[in-house]
This record gives structure tokens, sequence and C-alpha cells, in this order.
């Protein structure tokens, strides 16, 4: 039978009695001064500095994108000596823009008027390169994270009140490298809810990139978006996988080799990215509902991987690239061994393969440095029968062209 609650208390009251004296009045003399500290605590007014605190601290809004598409970048860096802010792609900046500081310690600069698009930067703080502390959106490189501006204005990456895809970073183990990796996959609007198939698109980045980079500063999903709204684009499946598979090296390894032995990439993306994306997405696994296409780097692994295997690709993108060392110089220098034209002769020459390539698609920049790489590269195909069409466009090796070039690639696919 349960003991009634006098019971209860006269046992706590005995309980208590037992209690030293000097305990007890420890623990009375300690409540007490948590009392204390607790009412001079909730005494302190909200925002206002304690008795030995200085100034609470200058509110600083960095970057700052006004209505005339000038952005102001701030940093509050009181006992730096010199501060400026790097970026890539944006004009403005150039090879960095010197800031100044004011009264407070807060460092600022204003340019512009910058164009519609997404830009990468950075501060450098006395010889010392940081992010925005005051900016969450951030871009990923292979090596290193960016902090990431965007200036609206622009009718085709613009974020528009249209139904949106979904972009997933999605980690999976290379069998062929023995590790795990990490890719992007955009799915387009309504394939959670639905049950048919989709077309693949697979999308590479270009070197010091990630495969983060497309999603980011590259604002594929969104373009995307705005193409499959509009009925402008057939809804796919986008695959950006990361294109390096050890640390960033832009020219030949130690050793003199033109390239290493092995294509590490490549035996990734047949051996476990393409299986991967068609046992776990619904998606069409035949030649005339697959494409490819990438910048730079990505444009090179393009033609790597996708003459060699022409047979499963029927559309076929380079930006901003072609056959690295085709001209004799630029990345990776002459190659030391068979040409890529000579290793490929066979393939570049079989007239069955032909028909079922719908399209081969490239585009460069008039300024960009690749640019004699993508001539050369449009008339060795030419020399062997291929269709290819060729643009050139104002501008250099930037993702301001890049993301154009997404743009105007992705309609003409499976249609």
């Amino acid at each position: 039978m349960a003991p009634s609650s006098t019971a209860r208390m006269r046992a706590a009251a005995t309980a208590t009695a037992k209690i030293p004296r000097r305990t007890w009045q420890w623990s009375v003399a300690s409540l007490l001064a948590v009392l204390v500290v607790t009412s001079t605590t909730r005494a302190q007014p909200v925002g206002r500095p304690g008795r030995n605190s200085g100034p609470p601290p200058p509110q600083v809004v960095s970057p700052e994108v006004s209505a005339d598409r000038q952005v102001t970048f701030r940093l509050l860096a009181p006992k730096a000596e010199s501060v400026r802010v790097n970026g890539g792609d944006m004009p403005a900046i150039g090879s960095g823009a010197e800031m100044t500081k004011d009264t407070n310690g807060v460092w600022s600069v204003t340019l512009g008027p910058v164009a519609p698009g997404a830009y990468r930067y950075n501060f450098n703080v006395d010889g010392v390169s940081v992010v925005d502390p005051r900016n969450p959106a951030t871009s990923e490189s292979n090596a290193n994270t960016w902090s990431l501006v965007g200036v609206s204005g622009s009718d085709f990456m613009d974020t528009k009140n249209v139904p949106h895809g979904a972009a997933a970073a999605v980690t999976y183990y290379s069998t062929a490298l023995h590790r795990f990796r990490r890719m992007h996959v955009y799915t387009p609007p309504g394939y959670e809810s639905g049950k048919g198939k989709y077309p693949t698109f697979c999308l590479l980045h270009g070197a010091s990139d990630s495969d983060d980079s497309w999603t980011s500063v590259g604002r594929a999903g969104f373009i995307l978006d705005n193409l499959i709204a509009s009925k402008q684009a057939t809804p796919m499946v986008v695959v950006m996988p990361a294109g390096h598979t050890g640390p960033f090296r832009f020219g030949p390894p130690a050793g003199g080799s033109a390239k290493p032995p092995v294509d590490e990439f490549a035996q990734d993306f047949e051996t476990d990215i393409m299986p991967y994306v068609e046992k776990n997405y619904r998606v069409y696994r035949d030649r005339k509902h697959r494409a490819m296409a990438g910048l730079s780097m990505g444009g090179s692994q393009t033609l790597n991987i996708g003459i060699p295997h022409l047979d499963q690709f029927a559309y076929l993108g380079v930006h901003s690239s072609g056959v690295f060392g085709i001209t004799g110089s630029g990345p990776g220098g002459p190659p030391s061994g068979p040409s890529f034209e000579e290793q490929h002769r066979a393939l570049l020459d079989d007239a069955k393969l032909k028909p079922g390539l719908k399209l081969l698609w490239f585009a460069t920049g008039k300024d960009d440095f690749l640019v004699a790489t993508s001539r050369a590269t449009v008339e060795m195909l030419k020399r062997h029968q291929f269709a290819v069409v060729y643009q050139e466009t104002e501008g250099a090796h930037t993702w301001i062209n890049w993301r154009r070039y997404l743009n105007e690639f992705v309609p003409q696919l499976f249609q």
C-alpha cells in the first residue's frame, strides 16, 4: 500500500533534520548566491553592455546590393593595416579592389554597376584570404571556399516564381577509386511526386572547381527551372560530379608525362557515377536520352569520355575547351605519346556512330585563353566528318559566359 501524503512529508522532514548543520548552512548560502547572480543578470537590460565592457561593435552589412546594381563590401577589422576584396569574374574588382577604413574600424568599398549574375569573392586581410563573415552564401572550389554575391536582373538565371526542382549533394562510394566521393544531382520540378522516366544530362565543371560549383556560382538549378517553366527545355536529371580525383594540378604531373597513365575520373564515371545514377534515379538508359557537356577541364573530359563512348551519348557540349595540347601549347603541353586524334582515329572515322550523335556543340569566348584550342579541336573533328556547331562569343574564361552557354545548350537537348 502506498504511503499517505502525510507520511511522505514526515519522512522528508526527518531526512532534513539529519543533514549536518554545517552542510545545511552551506546549501542555503549557495542557494542565496545563485539567486543574487540570477537577479543581477535579469536586471541587466538586453543589449546594454556590462559595466566593464566597451561599446557594442558597429553593425556591418556585407555585401549590400543597391537598386542600381552597385555592390558594397564591408569588413569589421579595426586592427588590420590593409584590406582588399578579390574576385574571379566580377569585372569591377579586376585584380583586386582596395578598401578604406572608417573611424569604427569598418573597411568598405563600393563597386559597379555590376552586370546581373553570381560572383565569387573573398577578402585579403594583411595578406590572409578570408571569406566574408557577414555573408552565409558560399561557393566551393576544389581547394577553398568563396563568398558569393548575387546581382539580380537576369531573365534566364534569376530566382523566379516558377516550380523549382531540387539539387542534392549525393555521397557515393567509388569502387574504382576506393573511397567515398560526392556529386550534385538536380531533379526537375515534379520528380518526387511523379513516376515517369527522364533523360540524363551530365554537366562537368572546370579546373580548380568542384561538384558544388555548377549549383552555386553556376546557377544551374535556377537556369533549368526557368527553361522548363517556359517550355524551352525538356525536364531532365542533371548529374554534376566532382571532376578532380586528387589535388588540383593545371599542367603535366611530375615526371614529364602529358597526363596520368590512368584517367581516374573516367574510371569513376564509367564504373560508379553512371551506374549509381541509373540505379537510384528514374532515368532512361539509352543513347538518345543521354547528354554530356563541360567547361574548360570538363570540356576536355567530355571529349575524353564522350568520343570513346560515342555509342552512349547523343549530345556533347564543349565550352571554353577542346583537346588539351592539340595546339602544342596550353594546359598539359604537347602530348608525349600518340595524340588524341591518333588514339581515337577508328572511332572518329566510324560512320555508323555519327547519325546517332544529334548535337556536337562548341562555344568559346573570343578573349578566352583556350580559344585556339577550341578552334583546333573543331577543325580536327570536321576533318573526320563531324557536323560541329561552333560559336565564338564576347568575353573570356569566366562564369559569365558559362552560364550563358548552359542556357543556350540545354534547350537543344532531347528534342
